[in-house]
């Protein structure tokens, strides 16, 4: 059997999480990438999937072996790279993630911009807001936004951001606007749920953080469902400036409480420090900072319009 067929076939199926999928992408018949998986599991005298007619899953020893598969597949794309007529050109699939709202408003566009310019380069791209596993999920790079703790991962750093907290100026009126975040206890917050302490919001006074324990009558896992409730008067939101820049630039929302905002958040590409940087994980992380270096500042309620952007 051709080893390096099947862990492709294997890896693939993983990614997409199902045969047919895998065929597509890898251009062959379902049949045929069945039969190099299972050709796999015998040479190897392990089961790596569990099969059933609704979904595919690891098993133990194949998430093992997934991982080194991918590392395998990936020092031999590098191999490829270093002597093929392309050189070092960026190619091949580049799989990543980033949070939905900012994906979705901020980094759509960006990503269009990166296709064009490296063609070779195909994006596999998941916008979610959990926190997802490089490593164990094969995800070449994430986009996060957080203050970065040490860890095994590498972070480079694209573009600040600000929090902000804001109402619709109909809730305001009727509530009127706190002077400190501890009068937040007599207000009606709409509480982010992928927060590590949901329930609980970090200010700063004179540089130091400190927390406020707020309620609502919502809670929710999705940033564009807390904007649009607070748009339509159910509560206060507190999150990344850029996912309200728009409507408080538009005055659908108010700010309140800016002095006391954190500001020590960034969004930042991450990246495994446990393999050599590919020559397509260098181009899209440095493509990144190149373009958000250009984009307006979000931070004031600017709206974020990047058609006009030109990167060199």
């Amino acid at each position: 059997m051709d080893v390096l067929s099947a862990m492709k076939a294997f890896v693939a199926t993983v990614d997409t999480g199902s045969f047919s999928q895998a065929a597509r992408d890898l251009g062959a018949s379902k049949a045929t990438i069945s039969k190099q998986v299972a050709a796999l599991e015998d040479r190897l005298q392990v089961r790596l999937l569990h099969r059933t007619t609704r979904k595919l899953s690891l098993t133990d020893e194949g998430r093992d072996y997934v991982e080194r598969a991918r590392r395998i597949l990936d020092d031999l794309e590098d191999a490829e790279d270093a002597v093929s007529p392309h050189g070092t050109a960026p190619r091949g699939r580049l799989r990543i993630s980033a949070p939905n709202a900012f994906g979705a408003m901020h980094l759509s566009s960006a990503l269009a911009a990166f296709m064009d310019r490296y063609p070779l380069v195909h994006l596999d791209v998941e916008f979610s807001d959990r926190l997802v596993n490089l490593v164990e999920e094969g995800f070449d790079a994430v986009i996060r936004i957080s203050q970065m703790q040490d860890s095994s991962l590498i972070a480079r750093r694209i573009a600040p951001v600000k929090m902000a907290l804001a109402a619709s100026p109909t809730y305001w009126e009727k509530h009127g606007k706190p002077d400190h975040p501890q009068d937040l206890a007599q207000h009606n917050c709409i509480i982010y749920s992928y927060l590590s302490t949901p329930g609980e919001w970090t200010f700063m006074d004179h540089g130091k953080p400190f927390n406020v324990k707020v309620s609502g009558h919502l809670t929710t896992n999705n940033d564009v469902m807390i904007r649009s409730a607070a748009q339509q008067g159910c509560g206060v939101v507190y999150g990344p400036s850029y996912i309200f820049s728009r409507e408080m630039r538009l005055g659908h929302l108010e700010s309140a409480l800016e002095s006391y905002c954190a500001d020590s958040l960034n969004v930042y590409a991450v990246y495994p420090s446990s393999r050599n940087l590919s020559p397509k994980v260098r181009a899209f992380v440095d493509f990144l900072v190149d373009w958000f270096r250009h984009t307006p500042d979000w931070e004031e309620g600017l709206p974020v319009d990047c058609s006009n952007i030109s990167v060199k």
